[in-house]
């Protein structure tokens, strides 16, 4: 098999005949390494050889082993300050009377506690189907259920992370109106999630105080079929890109990913800067490695020592659960071809783009600066999207090289492959192909310019496969820490 090769050093294009089958998405070694030798990719190291390989040799698991690398943190060194667009791009959205602007238009019927979860559920399944056809201008009603709340101690550092993500959904706004269900003795209240919203149409029913769960859903139907009706009143309306808050995801990632469909989102995510957007990258576990990349773009010291002491933060809580960092990548992504959590954080990056770091968040927390962002999120694809949407993303791209099935209500979810060989397995799955740009059919910069417009056009109310399929109710997973009593 002939591998074409261009190596990032030298600018030396290499044609190489692999010894052996390599399959696709793999690493072919381009010149000797030694036993114990540093293996570089995107021109950063990536983990040391087992021993020696040679210059057509497959590159893997069984020749290359992850070590760590101590980086010398700059910051600022690297910024890059995008310029305003000479357009100003628009799309059709929903305001709220605190400026902001929302892609979608949902009841959200949102628990306080894991025992009121069923009830909640039973509520919005009343509005599934043909039953919403008569309501133009309304998304839909999700139950958002969770497994916590009880016995959580509200101050504890899980508390804080819950009721950040509960509060973030309840005021986020893609939710026009809120049913807020709670049983009435748990420690998170019903009352401290209410939004405080000038517009949020609010409605509150706790199961104890109505007489049990079949007093309660009758009277959450009638609540939210008042909602609906009211919220149908509402149209969409012309507003600047710069009013997107765009959240930057990957799952089931695989050696395409750094070179096809991260580079182009991160294409895609300059083009949002460019207009006065946010853009979001979450996923702390897959950007360790690489981190020292986004320092050097931080816009002050402050922002970049944010970061590092989020990737402290991680290094402590794996100890104390007796793993590490590097325990990364899965199973699946070894298949697709990455060997290392380097390799695997040095792809992820690419989704950020160029620009300047702004601000770095914690878990859920409130999205306020404009520019490309960074929030501290577990890896776990439904956890991380929680996350972004609790902090007040209203588009998700999810780049995804082995495939996924993600839809994050009520958020719409943009799946991009990163190759053509899954996207056609999985057409009915995927909205986009970024597999062209390994095969030379398409740019980095093209895919990124369809991918903007893609977002435009869903954020203006172009459904998405996840939302053809009605997914979304069970991703909503807020990330569980802290003390149970």
């Amino acid at each position: 098999m002939d591998v074409l090769l261009l190596h990032p050093d030298d600018d030396v294009a290499v044609t190489l005949r692999a010894t052996a089958e390599v399959p696709q998405g793999h690493k072919v070694a381009v010149r000797d390494i030694g036993a114990g030798a540093e293996v570089r990719k995107y021109g950063q190291v990536i983990g040391r050889a087992t021993r020696a390989i040679r210059p057509d040799e497959h590159v893997h698991t069984h020749n290359l082993a992850y070590e760590a690398v101590e980086h010398a943190y700059e910051f600022g060194t690297a910024r890059v300050s995008i310029p305003a667009a000479a357009e100003t791009r628009t799309f059709e959205g929903y305001h709220r009377a605190d400026g902001r602007v929302g892609t979608r238009n949902y009841v959200g019927v949102l628990t306080s506690v894991n025992c009121s979860a069923s009830t909640a559920r039973m509520i919005a399944d009343q509005f599934r189907g043909a039953v919403m056809d008569a309501y133009a201008n309304v998304d839909g009603v999700v139950a958002l259920t969770h497994d916590s709340g009880c016995g959580l101690v509200p101050a504890s550092e899980g508390g804080r992370i819950l009721q950040r993500t509960l509060r973030g959904y309840a005021a986020h706004p893609n939710v026009g109106a809120l049913l807020v269900v709670g049983l009435g003795c748990e420690m998170i209240a019903a009352d401290s999630l209410l939004p405080g919203s000038e517009d949020t149409l609010v409605e509150r029913l706790i199961i104890q105080e109505q007489g049990g769960i079949r007093a309660t859903v009758r009277a959450g139907v009638t609540a939210v079929r008042h909602l609906i009706e009211e919220l149908d009143q509402r149209k969409r309306r012309t507003a600047p890109a710069s009013k997107l808050i765009l959240g930057l995801n990957c799952g089931g990632s695989d050696g395409y990913s750094g070179i096809t469909a991260n580079p182009a989102l991160g294409y895609a995510s300059d083009l949002l800067v460019a207009q006065g957007a946010t853009t979001v990258l979450a996923e702390t576990p897959e950007v360790f490695g690489a981190e020292h990349l986004l320092t050097r773009r931080a816009v002050s010291p402050e922002v970049g020592r944010r970061l590092i002491d989020r990737i402290g933060w991680w290094h402590d809580y794996m100890r104390a659960g007796g793993g590490t960092l590097d325990n990364n990548p899965s199973p699946g992504n070894k298949q697709g071809g990455l060997t290392t959590i380097l390799e695997k954080s040095l792809g992820a990056v690419a989704k950020g783009g160029t620009a300047e770091l702004s601000a770095v968040y914690e878990y859920a927390e409130q999205v306020t600066a404009r520019g490309f962002t960074f929030m501290d999120t577990p890896g776990y694809d439904p956890v991380s999207v929680t996350g972004l949407v609790a902090g007040g993303a209203t588009v998700v791209c999810f780049t995804t090289g082995r495939g996924s099935v993600l839809g994050t209500k009520p958020v719409p979810t943009i799946k991009i492959a990163t190759n053509t060989e899954m996207y056609e397995r999985m057409r009915e799955d995927m909205d986009l192909d970024a597999g062209a740009i390994a095969s030379g059919a398409a740019t980095v910069e093209g895919i990124g310019e369809r991918i903007f417009e893609l977002v435009l056009d869903v954020a203006s109310g172009r459904a998405t496969v996840s939302e053809e399929l009605d997914l979304g109710r069970d991703e909503f997973v807020p990330w569980q820490l802290g003390a149970v009593t």
